[in-house]
């Protein structure tokens, strides 16, 4: 009989789109952990809030997985910071939808899920494992934004879980710094989708979307805190000191279809603003496949991850698994997942002119740019393929069980 467990992800529905409202890494990690694990003989059930009310409420993937949507009084989109709130609907919604007899474990998603797997625990004596996948510490140095509430709720949820996984060694860290001590943390990396691979056909990836000289690749959600207006700051300082080709693009994908005019530019003003004067240089081309991420990667002179903070930094990943080198802030995870001189570079957050001026040297040094890709590569086959971090949660799973059957067997023994 298979092992069963529990994903808890409150607002990553792993088969909603990618790029579009609280759809990014998350998601693509649930999704792709689930069918991993799934291989390795596990039943995997996903609880997520029913965001798109025309999806239905049961939806099978792979062939033992499958999400399980809950509408907790609102059935329909709910921001993850107004999600707090319909907590205590979501977990009697989960007592009622959910076969909670039948979990050997849960492993729950973002702090709202720890929430949920906290109580689930108590109550129904199901041991969980957490995976934070961003922490309110690492927002707030990067927004100067500071949630108590969250962070009280953090705190509790990394030293009542069995196990906490962490994707990078930053994250590990700040864990510790957060929760002082804190569940056993172990630290292990996002897998990439087996579609992000190498296709060595740059050229003719880009005549096929339509690029013809050098390009620059953005993917994530078109927020502040993801650092879209200081890569658009910088792609325009590039633009005005001339020193690289005049049929250089910025092509952005992600966001929401509605936030992009039909000229592929943004529809909101302040947006607007941050490509006045260089429109003909840019494209906003709106949410895509994993597929069409992979020929975006292919195509790219380098990708851009500017954000303000990562925990891990997927697109990053992504990129480097296709071969493509990676220019990235110097915060959390990306620290990690980027290999400064290696894999990419790193640079200043919120500096434009630091990031245009190392733009310049990938898109003017095309040997560097080709030995950095081919390093990221490497890597990426080395650490970030799904089998091989499967195989690692799985341990961290057997771990926790065997040390739950252990403290039964120890607690009826006399």
């Amino acid at each position: 009989m298979n092992k069963k467990v529990l994903f808890i992800s409150d607002h990553g529905d792993p088969l909603a789109k990618l790029g579009g409202k609280q759809a990014g890494g998350q998601n693509n990690y649930v999704y792709h952990l689930a069918l991993a694990m799934e291989n390795r003989g596990w039943d995997v059930d996903v609880i997520t809030h029913w965001a798109d009310k025309d999806a239905p409420q049961i939806e099978n993937f792979g062939k033992r997985a499958k999400v399980i949507r809950i509408k907790a009084g609102i059935k329909g989109f709910v921001s993850k910071n107004e999600m707090f709130q319909i907590l205590p609907a979501f977990f009697k919604e989960i007592e009622e939808v959910a076969p909670l007899d039948q979990y050997d474990i849960i492993h729950t998603h973002y702090w709202l899920s720890g929430i949920l797997g906290r109580q689930l625990r108590r109550k129904y004596n199901i041991p969980f494992v957490h995976t934070s996948h961003s922490l309110g510490a690492a927002k707030e140095r990067a927004t100067g934004e500071r949630d108590e509430r969250r962070y009280q709720y953090e705190r509790t949820i990394l030293r009542s879980a069995n196990r906490v996984i962490a994707t990078t060694n930053s994250e590990k860290s700040l864990i510790h710094e957060v929760a002082k001590q804190p569940a056993p943390v172990d630290v292990i990396p996002i897998g990439v989708s087996p579609t992000f691979y190498p296709y060595n056909q740059r050229s003719a990836t880009k005549q096929k979307l339509g690029v013809h000289g050098p390009l620059v690749f953005y993917a994530g959600r078109l927020e502040e805190t993801k650092g879209v207006e200081t890569l658009l700051q910088a792609f325009r300082y590039l633009i005005q000191w001339g020193d690289v080709p005049s049929d250089t693009k910025l092509v952005l994908a992600g966001g929401q279809k509605e936030e992009i005019d039909d000229d592929q530019l943004p529809v909101a003003e302040k947006q607007r603003s941050w490509v006045k004067g260089i429109e003909r240089y840019v494209r906003f081309v709106g949410p895509k496949s994993q597929e069409e991420l992979a020929a975006y990667f292919n195509a790219a002179n380098v990708a851009v991850v500017p954000s303000y903070y990562e925990s891990f930094g997927m697109v990053a990943a992504e990129a480097q698994a296709c071969g493509c080198p990676v220019i990235a802030s110097r915060v959390g995870g990306l620290q990690n997942v980027v290999v400064e001189g290696e894999t990419g570079l790193l640079v200043t957050p919120k500096d434009p002119q630091d990031l245009a001026l190392t733009l310049e040297i990938i898109l003017n040094n095309d040997i560097i740019a080709q030995r950095l890709g081919k390093q990221a590569s490497s890597l990426a086959e080395r650490d970030y393929r799904w089998p091989n971090v499967a195989a690692r949660v799985e341990q961290v799973y057997e771990e926790v069980l065997k040390g739950e059957t252990k403290k039964r067997y120890t607690s009826f023994s006399y």
